[in-house]
């Protein structure tokens, strides 16, 4: 059953107030200097001043007005940021307090709010097996928060994940190079390629959410366990130490397999798990990229 309104409104409001806070206390200046525009664009032409860069003498206008005068460039800063997010039934799942879908808006918010405030578009695509919803980019605040709205009033979609087709989908729509945040939980296969694709075109950031329940299992004897995504329920029997160290020897092995093919493309990655704040994990990849960007 999907979340009602006034409850949808309390989730936003709440998520507004911490991540304004946190944007403006800790993220903003970390995104500014980590998230550039496209390069430098002409402002005007002006006289020249001692200390001047000689190479900046617009020569035409020069000999035009008789003395020298140099063009004056500024940064081109807009850019474009797009959601790709993951709202398949997997996503539903959270074994503590919070689901890998709130977590997934609670990012949302904190990464547009950030982008808003430094002038940049911020669109979102909403995917499960299919694509659910897009939202070309805008600016402005308004903008902001109805991407989280969406996020959360999406929170129970039950669908299975296509990635591959998501990842398409977004290669069709946006043809200008943008920032992509990727926010899933993974789960699923068949999509390296149109990963290498995005990966190619856009400057791409993984984000994978995971709940410590999809690592290890606890030992609480006979378990009903639903899959969200196909609605197949089954029973496990968690005091089985084999089946305990073979769920968790699988789930390392798949995580393990998606990190290498994110290195593998040279894709950045902001992993997030349910349990814990992530704005520590945001800031370690923006000195991160700070620090490839210096170093480039």
């Amino acid at each position: 059953m999907p979340i009602d309104t006034k409850e949808l409104m309390k989730h936003v409001r709440r998520i507004k107030v911490v991540t304004a806070k946190l944007v403006d206390e800790h993220i903003f200046g970390e995104y500014h200097s980590v998230f550039k525009g496209r390069g430098m664009e002409f402002d005007e032409v002006r006289e020249y001043v001692p200390g001047d860069d000689v190479r900046s003498i617009d020569w035409n206008v020069t000999a035009r007005m008789g003395h020298p005068y140099v063009k004056r460039f500024c940064e081109e800063r807009e850019l474009t940021i797009i959601f790709l997010v993951d709202i398949s039934g997997s996503m539903i799942f959270g074994s503590g307090l919070r689901s890998k879908a709130e977590v997934a808006a609670e990012l949302t918010s904190l990464l547009a709010l950030s982008a808003i405030k430094n002038q940049d578009k911020v669109g979102m695509i909403l995917f499960s097996d299919r694509i659910e919803r897009y939202i070309p980019p805008r600016k402005g605040r308004t903008a902001a928060m109805r991407l989280v709205r969406e996020v959360l009033a999406a929170e129970e979609t039950r669908r299975e994940t296509n990635l591959g087709a998501a990842l398409q989908f977004l290669n069709k729509v946006q043809k200008r190079r943008a920032v992509v945040f990727l926010i899933s939980d993974f789960l699923a296969t068949g999509y390296e390629k149109e990963l290498r694709v995005m990966a190619r075109h856009h400057d791409l950031i993984a984000c994978p959410i995971s709940d410590p329940r999809e690592q290890s299992l606890p030992n609480i004897g006979l378990l009903e366990v639903l899959n969200p995504e196909t609605g197949d329920l089954m029973m496990v029997d968690t005091s089985s130490r084999r089946l305990l160290k073979s769920f968790q020897a699988q789930a390392a092995a798949e995580e393990l397999a998606r990190d290498k093919q994110f290195q593998r493309l040279k894709v950045d990655r902001l992993a997030l798990t349910t349990d814990r704040p992530f704005v520590d994990d945001v800031r370690r990849l923006f000195h991160l990229r700070q620090h490839r960007m210096h170093r480039g």
